[in-house]
């Protein structure tokens, strides 16, 4: 038995009576699919407020929707959408089973977009699909919000924030990461204790509350910690362990350029003194080992940045707290500025730092995440709007559950 191409078409998309495939006109030298979608006469529709299955149609207005291409061909879907009148709600257009109520793209269009956008840039999907950006966006905004709103955070325990630049400038966004599912949960503009209060409505928000996180992790960052001690009072703060290294780094590279205004040896040496000795290359591991005969400042920090690494490692908060002490009295007699001032810094987080022997959380997870935002940032070639950026942040870090057909 042999099946008629509007049968076929009708199979494909689905279609479930009264709806109908009028006619499809084939474009051969434009490349292009034109399928018109009708009903079937005296046909009834459900009244698309209060659910009534019985409304007649009242008059229909025509729509065009961009469907996945044919092929080759650019495919078009075309309806007269009927506007059924209902005793109870009066007139209303009817919901297609194809598309979202005012979209331009049919679901499996929208499937398509959200599946291409999560691993490419907007431009790229834009020029592949022959489509305006601005369309996409708005695609993508859609279906980031909704499924935002579906979110669960009743769960949530252990809260990382850090932020991340969106383009020069100092235009920053903070980024909240749920550690335990290395998931980005919320994204706000700015970087001060406006963005952790903005974080705990969104929270709250979506079933979670501020009692049941019990860690958080964040640098020492005085806007932040001020957030997270008004906004989270019940939640024990330790300090990332990686902006404290950070900090450490930053002295002994402070030390290093003060030295080399007098010592040439130092030259083109930066880079040894960052980098942890295990991943030094062959020739770094020789040059250091070359410096190491004189007696030099920047060693000296170099060492002491080495100790503190080594408190990282312990499990016993009594144990960790004697030796981080030790730590401080060698580097606040050290007679090196920047060690010292790092060491006063330390000293005055000592129980931030502390905490991480007990909750061993740190911003690792977001460190990463924040790599792979900056990588996204960099493939789109900057976000010309700060909305654009948090939504492809979400789209490729949120693990949203979009529920879109397939």
């Amino acid at each position: 038995m042999s099946i008629s191409q509007e049968d076929l078409f009708k199979q494909a998309l689905n279609l479930q009576p009264p709806w109908l495939i009028d006619s499809i006109d084939f474009d051969v030298e434009g490349k292009r699919l034109d399928i018109y979608i009708d009903f079937e006469r005296g046909g009834k529709f459900p009244c698309p407020r209060c659910g009534n299955s019985e409304c007649d149609v009242h008059d229909t207005i025509d729509r065009t929707w961009r469907h996945l291409n044919f092929f080759q061909f650019k495919t078009y879907l075309h309806c007269r959408v009927p506007r059924t009148k209902c005793e109870t709600c009066g007139v209303k257009l009817v919901k297609v089973p194809w598309a979202r109520k005012g979209s331009g793209f049919s679901l499996l269009m929208d499937s398509l977009i959200i599946l291409m956008a999560r691993h490419m840039p907007v431009k790229s999907v834009a020029d592949l699909i022959e489509e305006c950006d601005t369309r996409i966006w708005r695609v993508l905004e859609h279906y980031v919000l909704k499924a935002r709103s579906e979110e669960d955070f009743s769960e949530v325990e252990s809260v990382g924030v850090d932020e991340t630049s969106r383009a020069k400038g100092h235009k920053y966004v903070s980024v909240f990461v749920d550690l335990d599912k290395s998931k980005v949960l919320y994204v706000c503009e700015g970087k001060d204790a406006s963005a952790i209060e903005s974080f705990r409505d969104d929270l709250e928000d979506h079933n979670g509350s501020f009692k049941n996180v019990r860690n958080f992790c964040c640098d020492m960052s005085p806007a932040f910690i001020s957030g997270v001690t008004r906004n989270f009072p019940e939640t024990s703060i330790t300090f990332d362990k990686f902006h404290v290294m950070k900090l450490m780094n930053q002295a002994v590279d402070q030390v290093r350029r003060e030295e080399q205004s007098h010592n040439s040896n130092l030259k083109h040496t930066r880079y040894i003194w960052l980098k942890n000795p295990e991943k030094l290359t062959k020739k770094q591991r020789y040059e250091l080992g070359s410096l190491r005969d004189m007696r030099l400042k920047t060693l000296r920090a170099y060492n002491i940045k080495l100790s503190l690494r080594d408190f990282w490692n312990f499990k016993d908060p009594l144990l960790a707290e004697d030796y981080l002490k030790r730590w401080y009295f060698w580097a606040t007699h050290s007679r090196l500025n920047p060690v010292i001032d790092t060491a006063k810094a330390i000293k005055g987080h000592w129980k931030g730092v502390l905490n991480y022997i007990n909750t061993r959380i740190d911003n690792g997870i977001l460190e990463g995440i924040n790599s792979l935002i900056q990588s996204a940032k960099d493939d789109a070639r900057g976000f010309r709007t700060t909305k654009n950026f948090v939504i492809t942040i979400y789209l490729r870090l949120g693990k949203l559950k979009f529920n879109l057909p397939t």
